[in-house]
């Protein structure tokens, strides 16, 4: 059986496939972990634990020798990016109530789901993207936005817009592992292989745990809403994000649109930061759901804008610049230049 292959056909499927077994589970018998107990309890609730071995991992998997070029391309994208969010959660925090909105259609969007949806990139949906519709220094961009990953620029900009306070220890406590990870990846190159090699295998335990937080309920109630969301996303953060890659970045805009995805990985930011801050737990398996059904709409989305817009902005550019990139997999720094 193919099951893998049918999987990865779906849009961020490892992690959306297990996120949707467990709240099957979570919503047809809600007790099952604590029935079974042991190890299968350890699994249909082990969300905490298992994202901290993942983001340990992740941090493990990041150079720090990352070229100059790639690191202001990346920085430029990310520092916007992370901006747009905490402006959005300033303003949102505004007109949204502090536990979300209730009833009507607009229930279950919160403050917390719009900066969560916002401020974290798909690295590798990213780097496949520009690979074949950029540069190979665009390509890595994605090593900095991995930074974005986890909880903690969430946490910040939930702090900083004056939206929830978090103890200092809080902080450090979500970014220790990642720390920790990221200096024995570049102490020893062996270290980074061996831990960032189950970065992807981690993905779907954390989302089936995960998964049996959400009640299907929740899911259906908010799936038209999650659509909107994932709009939103792109346009909110993508048209700032093509500037800054334009007029900073000095490139055509095609790696900010790129950049204007959502990582599968901040489906579980709601309910991490609801642990750390108890006047997210209500909101949190709304927030969940929603984010669930933007991730699919944005990782439909965004490769296909991608594509349309850097066509659209080659034709500008001389034949060489557009015919060459379709041809060798990526257009050379000088074809990506803004004229």
């Amino acid at each position: 059986m193919q099951i893998k292959r049918a999987i990865d056909k779906i849009p961020g499927g490892m992690m959306l496939v297990p996120l949707f077994l467990g709240a099957l589970c979570h919503t047809f018998a809600p007790g099952a972990g604590s029935y079974f107990g042991s190890f299968t309890n350890g699994l249909i609730t082990g969300t905490v634990p298992i994202l901290a071995i993942w983001f340990f991992c992740m941090g493990a998997s990041i150079k720090l020798s990352a070229a100059g070029t790639v690191l202001r391309k990346s920085g430029t994208l990310v520092v916007t990016k992370i901006a747009v969010a905490w402006l959005a959660a300033a303003i949102a925090s505004r007109f949204l109530p502090d536990n979300g909105v209730e009833v009507g259609f607009f229930a279950g969007l919160s403050t917390l789901a719009l900066v969560a949806s916002m401020d974290m990139t798909n690295g590798g949906l990213y780097a496949s993207i520009m690979q074949q519709y950029g540069s190979k220094e665009e390509a890595g961009a994605f090593v900095l936005m991995s930074l974005e990953s986890g909880p903690l620029m969430t946490m910040v900009i939930i702090g900083t817009a004056g939206i929830a306070s978090f103890e200092p220890q809080v902080f450090v406590g979500a970014v220790l592992p990642f720390i920790i990870g990221f200096v024995l990846g570049n102490l020893d190159s062996a270290l980074r292989e061996f831990f960032s090699s189950a970065v992807q295998p981690l993905i779907p335990f954390f989302a089936f745990a995960l998964g049996n937080t959400i009640n299907l309920a929740v899911i259906a109630h908010t799936g038209l809403l999650g659509i909107l969301l994932g709009l939103l996303v792109i346009v909110i953060t993508g048209i700032p994000l093509i500037l800054a890659d334009r007029f900073i970045g000095g490139c055509d805009g095609t790696a900010g649109i790129a950049a204007s995805s959502t990582a599968g990985a901040t489906v579980a930011t709601p309910a991490i930061i609801a642990g750390m801050a108890l006047q997210f737990a209500a909101m949190a398996p709304a927030a969940t759901a929603l984010m669930a059904t933007s991730v699919i709409v944005i990782s439909i989305l965004v490769p296909v804008i991608t594509a349309l817009y850097s066509r659209r902005v080659k034709r500008g550019l001389p034949a060489t610049a557009g015919d060459n990139q379709g041809m060798n997999g990526g257009a050379t720094g000088a074809d990506r230049m803004v004229p």
